[in-house]
C-alpha cells in the first residue's frame, strides 16, 4: 500500500484543517511521508491563494512541524504554484506545477468581463483571467465572450497554457493535467472525443514528456464528488503511459477525510 501523499492544502489557503491537525491525521493513517503544497500567490485573484507574507509563514510553520514529529513521519515542503503566480519557489523543496485559469486579453471592444473572470492590468494591457475550475457557468460565459460560444476553443487554450506550466513554473510533478474537465463528467460542456480536443491534450502532454517529470493521477475532484475518475483521464493516461511517462498519486486533499482518496484504485498504475 502506498503510504505517502504530496498534495495537500490547509488553512494557510483554502483548506479546512490546520497544518498540524493535517499531520496528525496522516500519523493515525499509518503513512510514512507526506508533502504539503499550499496555493502559490496569485495577483489577480487571491481568494484562495497564499500571499507572500502567509508564503513565507506557512513555510516557517511546515519547518517546525516537521522537527515536532519527525520520529512520527517525514514532512516536505512544497508549493502548489500556477502558471500564471508571481511566486518564487526556490525557497520549497518541490513544486507542483498546475494551471487554473486561461489568460485571454481584454479587447477593447466594450466586451463585458464575465462574472467569476478577472480583469487584471499588465505590462501589455488587461488581461482577463477564466478559473477552470469555480463553475461551469464561468466557462460558459468566457467561451461566448471571448472564443465565440466554442468551448473546444476555449479547451484548446487551456492546454496550450499546460504545455508551457514546466517552463513558468520549474515544477517537479504536473498537475491535474486536465482541469477543464472538472464539470464535464457528462460531457455537458465539450466532447471530450472531439479531435481537436485530444490533438490539444496530446500537443501539451508531448511537450511536457520533454522534462521527464511525474504526472499527477489526482483524485481530489473525485472526493468532492465532481467526477467518478481521477485527473487525468483515463485515455490520457493510456497515451503517457504509452508514450513512457511517470505517474504519482495525488489527493489535492483540502480536509482530513480526504487525505490518500481513494488511492487503493489507482495504485497499480504509479
Amino acid at each position: 500500500m502506498i503510504r505517502k501523499d504530496y498534495h495537500m492544502h490547509t488553512t494557510w489557503c483554502d483548506g479546512s484543517a490546520s497544518a498540524e491537525d493535517m499531520v496528525k491525521e496522516a500519523v493515525a493513517m499509518g503513512l510514512q511521508e507526506i508533502g504539503f503544497s499550499g496555493h502559490s500567490y496569485t495577483p489577480f485573484d487571491t481568494s484562495y491563494c497564499m500571499s507572500h507574507e502567509d508564503t513565507e509563514n506557512y513555510r516557517r510553520e511546515l519547518m517546525a512541524l516537521r522537527e515536532k514529529y519527525r520520529d512520527r513521519i517525514s514532512i516536505r515542503i512544497g508549493l502548489e504554484m500556477d502558471r500564471f503566480s508571481d511566486a518564487e519557489p526556490s525557497e520549497f523543496e518541490y513544486i507542483i506545477g498546475s494551471v487554473h485559469y486561461i489568460r485571454v486579453p481584454q479587447p477593447g471592444d466594450g466586451t463585458a468581463v464575465p462574472e467569476g473572470c478577472f480583469l487584471y492590468e499588465e505590462e501589455n494591457g488587461p488581461q482577463v483571467y477564466i478559473p477552470v475550475d469555480e463553475t461551469p457557468e464561468i466557462l460558459e460565459a468566457a467561451a461566448e465572450a471571448y472564443f465565440g460560444g466554442d468551448m473546444i476553443t476555449l479547451a484548446e487554450h487551456f492546454f496550450h497554457s499546460e504545455a508551457w506550466v514546466a517552463d513558468a513554473t520549474r515544477c517537479d510533478i504536473i498537475g491535474h493535467f486536465d482541469l477543464i474537465t472538472k464539470f464535464n463528467e457528462e460531457g455537458d460542456l465539450f466532447d471530450e472525443e472531439d479531435p481537436r480536443y485530444v490533438r490539444a491534450w496530446k500537443l501539451a502532454v508531448d511537450r511536457l514528456l520533454l522534462y521527464d517529470i511525474p504526472f499527477e493521477i489526482n483524485t481530489g475532484a473525485m472526493a468532492k464528488g465532481y467526477r467518478n475518475s481521477p485527473y487525468p483521464a483515463k485515455p490520457i493516461r493510456d497515451y503517457i503511459r504509452e508514450k513512457g511517462g511517470r505517474f504519482i498519486l495525488s489527493s489535492d486533499s483540502h480536509s482530513l477525510e480526504t487525505l490518500c482518496y481513494a488511492f487503493e484504485e489507482y495504485e497499480s498504475e504509479v
